[in-house]
């Protein structure tokens, strides 16, 4: 029986569109993919993405994890390291990103970048981790900041606010039923199709629209 896995490329510059970048990265993947008896079942693509954006800003990175979070693929195959980042930092916290999620991140020569026994290496995803908690931890406290000030010049507590778990449990509740697996085939829909089944429910965005594929991965959050 197959390994699932996804697979992930990055090309750093608009030029390099036109070349063969991504056609060596692909390449090299399915040959590792086809060597070790592994099925692609997806392609994550970030064009143009410098080796040194964050993670977060990457669009290809993040409907990857949206797809993660919900079908339970827990392998991912890039070209090499430099593939996944240029950075240091950002390679090792996208390591730890993935690693939080149970996800093994593969290359193309083998090397399993979730598994290292360099002690800079795991020092470096210690720290990348405390820096992802530290962010995280600011920006909740800034925003608590901002709402004792509104709440101290208008004389009355203003809360922070309220999510689809509180104001549509309906919602929450269909978009996890969705999200299940089949027991049949055990295999689950993705943030685009539970979105689209959202819809004929009658679940739609303010302007009766259906919800994006990020606002399904928060509604399964809640």
């Amino acid at each position: 029986m197959s390994e699932s896995a996804l697979a992930y490329l990055r090309t750093s510059s608009a030029a390099a569109l036109g070349g063969d970048t991504d056609i060596r990265q692909r390449e090299a993947i399915q040959r590792y993919a086809k060597a070790n008896r592994i099925e692609i079942v997806e392609e994550y693509y970030d064009q143009a993405v410098s080796g040194a954006d964050p993670i977060e800003v990457r669009p290809g990175f993040s409907e990857m994890l949206s797809r993660i979070e919900t079908n339970g693929v827990r392998l991912v195959l890039v070209e090499d390291t430099s593939r996944l980042a240029r950075s240091v930092l950002v390679s090792e916290l996208a390591i730890v990103v993935m690693a939080q999620r149970g996800v093994r991140i593969v290359t193309a020569s083998g090397e399993d970048l979730t598994v290292t026994g360099d002690p800079a290496r795991v020092m470096m995803r210690q720290i990348a981790a405390a820096f992802a908690q530290y962010e995280k931890a600011r920006l909740v406290a800034k925003l608590k900041g901002a709402r004792d000030r509104k709440s101290s010049a208008l004389g009355r507590r203003i809360e922070g606010r309220r999510g689809y778990g509180d104001t549509k449990p309906d919602l929450i509740r269909q978009a996890k039923r969705l999200a299940r697996r089949s027991p049949k085939s055990g295999k689950a829909r993705s943030l685009r199709q539970i979105a689209r089944e959202l819809s004929t429910l009658g679940f739609t965005t303010g302007q009766g629209k259906p919800f994006s594929a990020t606002q399904v991965r928060r509604f399964l959050l809640y």
